[in-house]
This record gives C-alpha cells, sequence and structure tokens, in this order.
C-alpha cells in the first residue's frame, strides 16, 4: 500500500513538475517576442479566459470533453503496453457515424436519437481499433505503424463517404447540420453556468472516466491487461490470453475515442465535419492528456480540463500582440519536461532498487556468517 502510495505521489509530482516547467518556458518565449506585454499575455495563458465572461467555462468544458474521451483512449491502451496513436482516426470515424445518425435518423426522439447516435460512434470507433489490435495479436504488426495508416484510411474514407451518403453541404464543403432531437442534453449546466455555452458531453465524459478507473484498477479483467502491459511472458506463464488482452485492449480504445468523436459534433455548438485532408486534432490532444495524466483515468480528467483551460487562455494572446500558436508550444513543452520527468523518476527507481537489492544481499551474507560462528 505504502509502495502503492509512493508511486502515485511520485506521478502527481512528475506531473506539477512537467506543467511548471511547460509554463516557464512559455513565459520565457513571450519575453523573448514581446517583453512589454510578456506578462499580461501569460496571465491570460493562466486564466483559461475565464475573466474575460462565463462563456469561457462552456467553452473549456466543451473543448475538454473529447480530448478526455481520448486521452482515456490513449492511456487504457497505454495500461496494456500499446501505444494508440490512432485515436484520431478512431474519433473520426466515430464521428461521421454519429453525424449521419443526427442528420438521418430523424424518427427517433429527443435524448433516444443521441444514445443511439454514441452506440453506434462507439462501435465504429471499437471497429477501427480492432484492425491494429488485431494485426499486432496475430502478426506482430507494430501497432504504432498501423494505427498510423488507419489515421489516413479513416480521413479519407470519412471524406468520401460524407459525399456519398447523403449528409454533404456541397455549399460550405462540409456535413449538413445534425437534426435538434441528436444534440447532447444540457441537464441543467446552461442554469449553474448562465450564459455558457454547455451541454451534458462534459458529464458523460466523467461517467467514462470512473467507469475506467474501476475497470483498470478494480477488476479481474484490468488486472490482466495491466499484467500484460507490464510483462507479456510473466503473464502468458500465468495462464493470461495475451492476444485476447491486446485485441480487446484496441478495442476498448476505439470505442473510447469514437464516443469522443460523437460528443464533439452532437454538441449543439454549430460543429460540422469539413472535408478537409487534415486528421483530428482531438486525437492527438488525446496522446498529449494521456501522457500529463500519467494514463491514470482521474489523471487524464484533470489533464484534459487543464490543457483545455491554457488553451481558450492562448485565443486571448492576440490582444497582446501575440500568435495564438504559443499556446501549442506550452504544451508541447509540458509534454517534454512529463516524458523527462518519468524518465528521472524511473531512474531513481531503478537507484532504489539497485540498492535494496545490495543492502538485502549484504544482511544475507552477515546472517549467514553469524550462523556459522555459532556453530
Amino acid at each position: 500500500m505504502k509502495n502503492k502510495q509512493n508511486k502515485a505521489l511520485g506521478n502527481i509530482l512528475s506531473s506539477v513538475l512537467a506543467i511548471v516547467g511547460g509554463l516557464l518556458f512559455g513565459l520565457i518565449v513571450l519575453l523573448v517576442t514581446n517583453p512589454k506585454e510578456a506578462f499580461s499575455g501569460f496571465m491570460a495563458i493562466l486564466g483559461g479566459g475565464i475573466n474575460y465572461g462565463i462563456n469561457n467555462i462552456g467553452l473549456i468544458l466543451n473543448y475538454a470533453t473529447p480530448i478526455i474521451m481520448t486521452g482515456l483512449s490513449v492511456g487504457f491502451a497505454f495500461k496494456t503496453g500499446l501505444f494508440n496513436i490512432g485515436a484520431a482516426g478512431q474519433f473520426t470515424v466515430g464521428a461521421f457515424v454519429a453525424v449521419y445518425i443526427g442528420v438521418k435518423w430523424t424518427f427517433l426522439p429527443f435524448g433516444l436519437h443521441c444514445l443511439v447516435a454514441i452506440i453506434f460512434a462507439c462501435l465504429a470507433g471499437a471497429l477501427w481499433g480492432l484492425v491494429p489490435g488485431f494485426l499486432k495479436a496475430v502478426a506482430n504488426v507494430n501497432e504504432v505503424i498501423s494505427s498510423i495508416l488507419m489515421n489516413y484510411i479513416g480521413m479519407h474514407l470519412v471524406n468520401m463517404l460524407i459525399k456519398s451518403a447523403g449528409v454533404y453541404d456541397s455549399l460550405r464543403n462540409q456535413s449538413k447540420p445534425v437534426a435538434q432531437t441528436a444534440n447532447l442534453p444540457k441537464m441543467g449546466l446552461d442554469k449553474l453556468f448562465p450564459g455558457a455555452n454547455i451541454n451534458s458531453g462534459i458529464l458523460i465524459a466523467l461517467i467514462f472516466v470512473i467507469i475506467m478507473y474501476i475497470i483498470i484498477e478494480k477488476t479481474t479483467f484490468g488486472y490482466e491487461l495491466k499484467a500484460c502491459g507490464m510483462n507479456k511472458n510473466a503473464s502468458k506463464y500465468a495462464g493470461i490470453n495475451e492476444n485476447r488482452s491486446i485485441i480487446l485492449s484496441m478495442v476498448i480504445a476505439g470505442g473510447l475515442a469514437g464516443i469522443g468523436g460523437a460528443l464533439y459534433y452532437l454538441s449543439g455548438t454549430g460543429r460540422y465535419m469539413q472535408v478537409l485532408d487534415v486528421i483530428a486534432q482531438q486525437g492527438f490532444d488525446g496522446i498529449s492528456v494521456a501522457l500529463l495524466g500519467v494514463s491514470n483515468p482521474i489523471g487524464i480528467f484533470f489533464a484534459g480540463i487543464f490543457i483545455a483551460h491554457i488553451t481558450n487562455g492562448g485565443l486571448y494572446l492576440q490582444l497582446f500582440g501575440f500568435v495564438p500558436e504559443v499556446i501549442q508550444m506550452i504544451i508541447a513543452s509540458i509534454i517534454y519536461f512529463g516524458a523527462f520527468a518519468l524518465l528521472v523518476k524511473g531512474l531513481l527507481t531503478n537507484m532504489q532498487k539497485r540498492k535494496a537489492a545490495k543492502m538485502e544481499q549484504q544482511q544475507s551474507v552477515s546472517t549467514k556468517t553469524n550462523g556459522e560462528g555459532a556453530k
């Protein structure tokens, strides 16, 4: 229990140090480019735009919702020793299925309409995750390579389907708006945050955070997946089906990313799928969120909120003469600092293990010597 608590504390400290290091790097960039407005711009980032009105709370939570889901997708695969870099493609495929159902299945009533769209989006994302998982399990194809390819296949396939499936607005080169019945209900959040454009998507993401935490930490299935990720040979010797774990891990990860796509485009904020040869940014943001949250579902939730917070604050940098892309530099540096902190923590852990093993060996030799002397 003590080791588990120390590990959790170490993960928290590594994330905090990464955030502090990334923000200090961002401040240096601002000072170099425009010293007079550097601190004003930096405070805008820290404030996340909340100082400019309560509406920004809705923007932060809406932006956080899909990247929390893609973060869960990447983080869950990390727990089982897999790098699901294909969350962007799974997100896109799930989003298209949700939009298609939202536009076409208008016979469904409010509430049920968005629920059906989310379920089918989950299945579509799971199917897209199944392919690299199956290839990894059966033919040992590196999941990074196969999932990257699936990103591009998903992007081009969805662009083609938008045009051919009857959901295309040719004047705007984007998908048609989903029916009002397909939009996520607000569930009173609009009254809790007056004036904020907010819906129940963040609550759905929170529910999945709790579900994934229970699965990973409290179930035999989650233990088997983690054991397979830590040591495949040992888990195989213990009777765990490695191939089954790999496939199920990628299927679940794909389903989570697909749900993220549904929550993003059913948010009722005028979002449309553009027919562009651009991979969804939310998938790559999910990698950042998963790394910052150390692949822990609860950590991922707060990491998603934090990334959304500073991203929203970065939109106001233009008021002080900075380009908004600075915030992407800060996020990237946070991830680098996070990776460095984890590396240092790993080195210190290995040093402590070696020291403990050496002390144990010395104690064993001393005990043996004393025993022989007594004889």
